[in-house]
């Protein structure tokens, strides 16, 4: 994928360029890929289907005759209300250590990120209680978890657990294609919808959303006004006053 390569070469060829200006290496700047416009909408959910979902994510059989099986059925109603209500990353998720959540404050520190960028998650106060509920709970099969969310081996998750698990309960109770990614994506746009109509204090909502999803610039938050109805209307006024030039078109970053 020509974007995933353009934003990674980028870097060093500002690394080269830094470098033959000021006369420490003849090294070439490599080239940089032609950049392709993203076509990709992810899934607008509805309330009603994720009502079913999470009712699906609850209805999990109730024996479980393996640890495993015991730890999947109290795992996947919180791990999937985690990326729901936070916009964290599945990776995110999945590699969460223990320690780094204070069950106190709500406080989740990322340590492992894209580009292994750390950041910081505050829960909302009902995640939180789920959280502090589980801890309990997954704490007597795992006693000595290293992770959050523990695998059986005590390491963390897969991604094809994430995919696996996420498309067995979606498709028990919804007809339309979604991935548990796209769970961060409507975590952003149900923010910005909150935005439209309100006194607009836009660069310190763009900041606060910004950073609690882990984006290393501001630019990569932009993705999402357009996918908002009404927002884009606001983005087309604010460009005419430069706006646009404060924060210039960029790729929206790799998903799992």
């Amino acid at each position: 994928m020509n974007n995933s390569c353009r934003s990674r070469i980028y870097v060093v060829v500002s690394f080269v360029r830094y470098l033959r200006e000021r006369g420490l290496t003849l090294i070439v700047p490599p080239d940089v890929p032609r950049k392709e416009k993203s076509t990709y909408i992810p899934h607008a959910f509805t309330s009603e289907e994720l009502e079913r979902f999470f009712h699906e994510c609850d209805s999990l059989p109730p024996y479980a005759h393996t640890m495993e099986q015991r730890s999947r059925q109290i795992t996947l109603p919180v791990f999937y209300r985690l990326l729901y209500s936070s916009g964290i990353r599945t990776n995110e998720a999945r590699m969460l250590k223990r320690e780094a959540v204070n069950m106190s404050t709500g406080v989740m520190d990322i340590r492992y990120s894209k580009g292994h960028d750390q950041h910081y998650i505050v829960l909302h106060d009902s995640m939180l209680r789920l959280m502090q509920t589980y801890d309990q709970a997954i704490g007597k099969l795992y006693p000595d978890r290293a992770y959050f969310f523990p695998a059986k081996n005590g390491g963390f998750h897969t991604r094809s657990w994430v995919q696996k698990n996420f498309r067995q309960l979606w498709d028990a109770v919804n007809r339309s294609r979604a991935t548990a990614y796209e769970l961060r994506h409507h975590y952003a746009i149900e923010n910005i919808n909150r935005w439209v109509g309100e006194g607009f204090g836009f660069d310190d909502k763009l900041l606060y959303l910004s950073k609690s999803m882990g984006h290393t610039a501001i630019e990569s938050t932009r993705y999402y006004y357009y996918l908002v109805p009404g927002m884009s209307h606001f983005l087309e006024k604010h460009t005419e006053d430069g706006f646009n030039a404060l924060i210039p078109e960029v790729d929206d970053e790799d998903w799992e």
